[in-house]
C-alpha cells in the first residue's frame, strides 16, 4: 500500500469504523505529554530509509544497538545502586548483592561525600552516611572494597564535583591490593554539567571544573584505559521534571560540551571518546522511553562521526547505563512499585541498554532493605531468563509507532540543540538559566495533570484508600553511625604520615596554580592519606566556589 492509498484509507477508517465507537478515557498523550493517535501505519513512517535510519545491530548508525550480538552474546551488566552508613556497612550489603547474582557494584555515596566535605565538618552534622555511603579517605574505600577485587568487577561511582577524588581512591584502593591501573574497570559519573542544570551539587565553577574533567579523561586514557571517565547523565534531568526529549536533547548536548572540551584541550578524540558512557532515567511510558534510547544511538553516532570527525568505530557508540525512575515511585501503596519498576526495566532491555539498576519499592520512603533490593534484583533476572526478550535484538524495529517515536525524539531533539546554539552553547545556556527554565516548565505541567485527575497515578489519585497505611519494614540508619566516622576520620589524621600529606597538598596546589595534570597530584594526596575534605579545600582556595544566579 502507497502512502497515499494508506492516508485515504486511514481517513476513512476514522470516519467509517473508529469515531463509531467512542473514546473512554483520555487526554492521550505520553507522560512527557506528546498526543498519541489511535492507530500509527506506514504513512507515519513514510520518510524511513532502513540502511540510513536503522541498519545492523553493530553497524552505523547503531539505532538497533551498538553490539552486533547483543544480549545473545552477554546480558546486561545487574547493577544495583547501594551505599549507606559506614564502609564497613554498605560492604556487607556488597556481598550480599554479589552473593544473589549481581554482576556490577554501584556506589551510592552520601551527601557530604557528594559535597567534598569530611564526616567532622560541621556542614556534614546530621547527614553522614544518611543517603549514602560516608568515604573520607581512601582509607574508607579499602573498607568499602574489602575482599572484592578490583581488577575482577566493574564499580560505577555516582558522584560529580568530587569525582578525581574518589576515582582516585578507588586507584589507590586497586593498588594495594595489587592491581594495576591498567586492570581496573568501572565508571566515574564525573557529569558536572547536569549539576548545575538539574541536580544542583556542585562545587567549583563551571571552567575549573571543565579542567578536571578534561584533566581525567587524558590521565585514564594514557593510565587507566578500561575506565569510562564520564557517564553523560540525562537520569537526574529526568528526575528534576523534564520530558523524554530534554532528557534526550540535553544530555546529549552535554555530551557534545564534553567532546569539544577535550578537543579544546588538545586531546585527539579517539583517544577519549570511547570511554564516554551515557546514563539514562527510564520512565513509565514504555514506548517513549524504547524511542528515547534508540533515537540517542542515532543522534550520536552521527555527531560523533560528521561534527566531530571521530574516525574509531568505538567513539561512535552510545553506551549507557539505565536506572528506573525514581520520581514514578510512589508513598502510597509502595508494593506497585514492583510492577512500575519491573515495565521500566523491560523497556531499557528492550531499548538495549548495557547496564540496569531497577529501584527498590521502598526507595521513595528510605534506603531499600535487603529483602526490598533482592525483589529488585530478581525483577532483572526474570526479565533476563524467563521472558524471552533478550533472545533476538531490538524486536520493536519496524513497528509503525516506535519508529514514529524514534523519529519524533530526534526531530525534537535536533530543535533543543538549535536553541542551546542560540543561546550560545551549553555552559552559556547553564548561566542564563536556559535549561532550568524548560524543565520546571515541563515538572509544572506533569504535577497540574496529576493534580487536575488529567493524569492517573495508581494509589494516589486514583485507587486510593481512605485511611490506608504504609506497612513494610524500613532501613533505620543508627545514629552513631555518624559518631563512628567521625572518630574514624580523626584517626586517618592522627595517624598518617603529615609531612607527606602536606607535601602531597602543596603540589595539588600548585599544579592547580599552574596546567599540569591534576590527577597525578590527586592520586599523591590518596596515598598519602589526604582526607577527601582537604584536597577540595586545596582546590576551592585556587578555583573558588560555584553560586547559582537565581532565576524568578
Amino acid at each position: 500500500m502507497d502512502t497515499e492509498h494508506y492516508e485515504e484509507e486511514k481517513r476513512r477508517w476514522l470516519e467509517e469504523t473508529y469515531h463509531s465507537s467512542p473514546e473512554e478515557g483520555g487526554p492521550f498523550v505520553t507522560v512527557s505529554s506528546e498526543p498519541v493517535e489511535p492507530l500509527y501505519g506506514p504513512g507515519e513512517v513514510a520518510g524511513l530509509n532502513y540502511e540510513r535510519d536503522l541498519g545492523f545491530p553493530g553497524e552505523f548508525p547503531y539505532t538497533r544497538g551498538v553490539r552486533s550480538s547483543m544480549y545473545r552474546g552477554r546480558t546486561w551488566t545487574m547493577r544495583q545502586f547501594a551505599g549507606f552508613g559506614t564502609a564497613a556497612e554498605t560492604n556487607r550489603r556488597y556481598h550480599f548483592l554479589l552473593e544473589r547474582g549481581t554482576t556490577g557494584l554501584s556506589v551510592a555515596f552520601d551527601m557530604p561525600t557528594i559535597m567534598g566535605r569530611d564526616s567532622d565538618d560541621a556542614m556534614s552534622e546530621g547527614e553522614v552516611g544518611r543517603c549514602g555511603v560516608a568515604i573520607d579517605s581512601v582509607v574508607d574505600m579499602q573498607r568499602l572494597f574489602d575482599g572484592i577485587p578490583l581488577d575482577r568487577i566493574t564499580t560505577s561511582m555516582t558522584t560529580n564535583a568530587p569525582a578525581s577524588i574518589l576515582l582516585a581512591f578507588y586507584l589507590v584502593t586497586g593498588e594495594r591490593q595489587g592491581a594495576r591501573f591498567d586492570q581496573v574497570g568501572g565508571t566515574i559519573q564525573n557529569d558536572i554539567l547536569k549539576e548545575y542544570i538539574a541536580q544542583k551539587s556542585w562545587i567549583f565553577p563551571p571552567r575549573p571544573s571543565m579542567r578536571i574533567i578534561t584533566d581525567i579523561m587524558e590521565f585514564c586514557s594514557a593510565e587507566v584505559p578500561r575506565w569510562n571517565t564520564i557517564s553523560i547523565s540525562g537520569y537526574h534531568i529526568r528526575e528534576a521534571g523534564s520530558t523524554a526529549a530534554q532528557e534526550l536533547a540535553f544530555t546529549l548536548a552535554d555530551g557534545m560540551a564534553y567532546v569539544q572540551a577535550g578537543i579544546d584541550a588538545g586531546l585527539d578524540v579517539d583517544d577519549f571518546a570511547p570511554r564516554l558512557s551515557f546514563f539514562f532515567n527510564s520512565h513509565i511510558d514504555f514506548f517513549e522511553e524504547i524511542a528515547k534510547y534508540r533515537a540517542a544511538r542515532r543522534i550520536w553516532a552521527r555527531v560523533m562521526r560528521d561534527r566531530f570527525g571521530a574516525g574509531k568505530e568505538e567513539s561512535l557508540l552510545l553506551r549507557f547505563h539505565t536506572q528506573t525512575a525514581g520520581c514514578s515511585l510512589t508513598a502510597p501503596q509502595p508494593e506497585n512499585n514492583i510492577v512500575r519498576t519491573a515495565y521500566e526495566g523491560l523497556a531499557a532491555v528492550l531499548g538495549g541498554t548495557q547496564s540496569l539498576h531497577t529501584n527498590s519499592m521502598d526507595e521513595v520512603l528510605a534506603l531499600p532493605t535487603e529483602k526490598a533490593v533482592e525483589i529488585a534484583l530478581r525483577t532483572q533476572q526474570v526479565i533476563a531468563h524467563e521472558t524471552g526478550v533478550a533472545n533476538t535484538i531490538d524486536p520493536l524495529a519496524g513497528s509503525y509507532f516506535v519508529e514514529y517515536l524514534t523519529d519524533r525524539l530526534e526531530a525534537q531533539a535536533n530543535q533543543y540543540f538549535d536553541e542551546i546554539e542560540a543561546e550560545g552553547g551549553v555552559l552559556e545556556a547553564i548561566e542564563k538559566g536556559y535549561f532550568q527554565r524548560r524543565i520546571a516548565d515541563a515538572a509544572y505541567r506533569y504535577q497540574m495533570e496529576i493534580e487536575k485527575g488529567e493524569r492517573v497515578i495508581v494509589g494516589v489519585n486514583r485507587y486510593a484508600h481512605e485511611g490506608e497505611s504504609i506497612d513494610i519494614e524500613l532501613l533505620k540508619i543508627d545514629p552513631a553511625v555518624e559518631r563512628e566516622q567521625v572518630e574514624a576520620v580523626r584517626s586517618v589524621r592522627a595517624e598518617r604520615d603529615q609531612a607527606k600529606a602536606d607535601e602531597a597538598r602543596a603540589e595539588l596546589r600548585r599544579r592547580a596554580e599552574g596546567t599540569g595534570n591534576l590527577m597525578p597530584a590527586i592520586i599523591d594526596c590518596a596515598r598519602a592519606h589526604v582526607t577527601i575534605g582537604e584536597t577540595v579545600n586545596v582546590l576551592k582556595e585556587v578555583f573558588g566556589e560555584y553560586r547559582e544566579q537565581p532565576i524568578y
